[in-house]
């Protein structure tokens, strides 16, 4: 197949690893003929390493979308400008990979959506966590049967975050935090996971007064998905015990013939049971899939534009991890319980 043109909006931080450390395993594949910033000097170090000519370096995403010849883009941008970007390429009829969340605001996601699905253009949103081998390993693990049907799920975010920007000095100053830039995984493994959707969630965020965050930095939920499984979440960045943060998550699949069991020592163990005492712990080896984590993501889309399978994180379906984020902010709020179910009907029924 011929190698993809990439337009690609961010060039520092997220982008810079994107740039620095996935698309390399790719040059076979793919190339950035265009590159977008704000920050000049950190446009030129990227655009310096990957030898673009200064023509093809823009601060202004509009255009760089009316200038450049591309085969799809990359948004790895702060999420309040997601939909400024998306609409670009809506306008270019330009494919999109895109970093989580969708957007910043829930109406946001509405209007990314429904642009992208009457332009019948292809999207995907990134979703790495899904990828990693300890992950994968439990999903293989639930989806093979060997523990019956699931009972419910428990999942556990937690780490030390009390001194300011112990977190990225960012996240310490937004709404939402630990949901925004947390919780949006999370809540999405637990649908991968459950192998369904939400349908309803009910909780609370908040942010004890002598933490180091503006927003609201803890969370507890729980989660009713269609299928009848029950998931917890548990999310804090005011740890004081026992940590399990990033890509060392807690997740426990209690189910009809036993559970599976993930923790920080990354090690992912099945309790089978039998005439109600346990009858043996299993260490499964972990699967060792050619790529994983954010690689894993742009290989299946790369394939994808050249006519492969369908990712499991396509926006339609991303909608619905998003509106379970969402929904949370305002179960929250309110003090209610949402139908995440209904919010994504809503969004995905239109003229």
């Amino acid at each position: 197949m011929a190698k993809k043109r990439c337009l690609m909006i961010g060039a520092g931080g997220m982008a810079g690893g994107w740039i620095r450390t996935f698309f390399p395993h790719f040059k076979d594949r793919m190339e950035v003929v265009g590159l977008v910033d704000i920050k000049e000097d950190v446009l030129n170090a990227s655009g310096d390493f990957l030898q673009l000519p200064k023509k093809a370096r823009f601060t202004s995403a509009k255009e760089a979308f009316d200038r450049v010849e591309a085969d799809f883009c990359t948004i790895v941008t702060p999420p309040w400008v997601h939909e400024e970007n998306v609409m670009c390429a809506v306008e270019k009829k330009m494919p999109i990979l895109s970093e989580k969340p969708i957007a910043d605001t829930w109406q946001a996601c509405i209007n990314i959506y429904r642009a992208v699905a009457k332009a019948g253009l292809k999207m995907e949103v990134i979703q790495n966590y899904r990828y990693n081998a300890t992950m994968l390993t439990v999903r293989d693990v639930l989806r093979s049967g060997r523990l019956g049907q699931i009972n419910y799920l428990m999942g556990r975010f937690a780490d030390d975050y009390r001194t300011f920007g112990a977190w990225g000095e960012f996240r310490h100053k937004i709404p939402h935090s630990l949901l925004v830039e947390g919780g949006v995984h999370h809540l999405d493994m637990l649908r991968n996971l459950s192998g369904s959707d939400t349908r309803y969630i009910a909780g609370w965020e908040w942010n004890p007064g002598w933490s180091s965050f503006q927003g609201e930095s803890n969370a507890l939920l729980v989660l009713k998905m269609k299928n009848g499984v029950q998931a917890l979440y548990e999310g804090n960045c005011n740890e004081a015990a026992v940590c399990t943060s990033w890509h060392r998550e807690y997740y426990r699949a209690e189910c009809e013939k036993g559970a599976v069991t993930v923790d920080s020592d990354l090690v992912v163990r099945v309790w089978e049971r039998a005439q109600g005492r346990l009858n043996k712990m299993t260490e499964v080896p972990l699967v060792q899939p050619k790529y994983t984590g954010h690689m894993w993501q742009i290989d299946e889309f790369l394939t994808w534009l050249d006519g492969g399978p369908q990712p499991d994180t396509v926006l339609s379906d991303n909608l619905k991890s998003a509106a379970t984020m969402f929904a949370a902010i305002v179960a929250s709020g309110d003090n209610a319980t949402v139908d995440v179910e209904g919010m994504v009907t809503k969004t995905t029924t239109f003229a």
